[in-house]
């Protein structure tokens, strides 16, 4: 890392997606990096796209977040390094009925959708505190704001990122650290790709916006302390209408949009 103390921003599930996206715009904004997510040899070729096109400093931190101790040795390779914005990207989903679903993935899912982010706010969000300034992006998704048949936990662990951002934006008000939380809806990013939900209208066909758009409306948010960025008109007519309706309703609306396959297999999608 530079010793200049430029501003360092430490951003997991670099290496795609809108992670790898989030990298780029902190670089052109000024920032050294430290870049966390499980493929090493993609953060490798992030970092040097990133020093050779922007003159900033980029660390690789290559860390199965899944792992229980992945979160805590991202904390202990950081030890001297003053973060100044974390955002905590890195996440996957599964589709399927639950009764199909590996209960392994899901244990995975939750350690890196939930405990991850959790436990690096934990440990990044005091030093920021003592130093009187500092930011936190979680990355949530619209699916937090109903819960989502045939992804049953992966809606359920968005809709506690939401929520933790959320109440931690309102302990933090006056410290100088704001707390965002980005809620975009579908994205053209491998997370479709790698999902095989033929059977979900949401992730089918053309939908979804460019990772790199969303990315600029997540830091742009961040940049002005904004406690909820949802990118996309639709998005926030879809979040506002989620939360009007009761939760059985909303929760019918998505079992509609995602019908079973009743085919057990793997359908683990990661975005990092």
């Amino acid at each position: 890392m530079s010793r200049d103390r430029r501003r360092v921003a430490l951003i997991t599930g670099a290496s795609s997606g809108i992670g790898l996206e989030l990298a780029r715009v902190a670089a052109e904004r000024g920032y050294d990096l430290v870049l966390v997510a499980r493929r090493e040899e993609a953060l490798r070729a992030l970092a040097a796209e990133i020093e050779r096109d922007r003159g900033v400093s980029a660390r690789v931190v290559p860390t199965d977040l899944a792992r229980a101790d992945g979160p805590d040795a991202v904390a202990r390779a950081l030890e001297d390094v003053p973060v100044d914005v974390l955002v905590n990207n890195a996440g996957f989903g599964l589709y399927g009925d639950f009764l199909d679903t590996d209960i392994d993935v899901e244990r995975e899912m939750i350690a890196v959708n939930v405990a991850a982010p959790t436990v690096l706010a934990k440990a990044f969000a005091p030093q920021m505190v003592r130093r009187g300034r500092g930011r936190i992006l979680n990355v949530a998704s619209t699916a937090a704001f109903q819960p989502g048949p045939r992804m049953a936990v992966y809606y359920a662990t968005k809709a506690y990122v939401l929520s933790f951002s959320i109440a931690l934006s309102i302990e933090l008000a006056g410290t100088g650290v704001t707390v965002t939380c980005l809620a975009p809806g579908p994205v053209r990013t491998p997370f479709r790709e790698r999902a095989r939900v033929s059977a979900s209208r949401l992730f089918s066909g053309e939908r979804g916006r460019e990772p790199g758009a969303v990315a600029r409306a997540g830091w742009d948010a961040l940049e002005r302390g904004r406690r909820l960025a949802i990118p996309g008109a639709w998005n926030r007519v879809g979040a506002a209408t989620a939360r009007a309706v009761p939760l059985g309703v909303a929760a019918r609306v998505v079992a509609m949009l995602q019908p079973t396959e009743r085919e057990p297999d793997d359908r683990t999608v990661h975005d990092s």
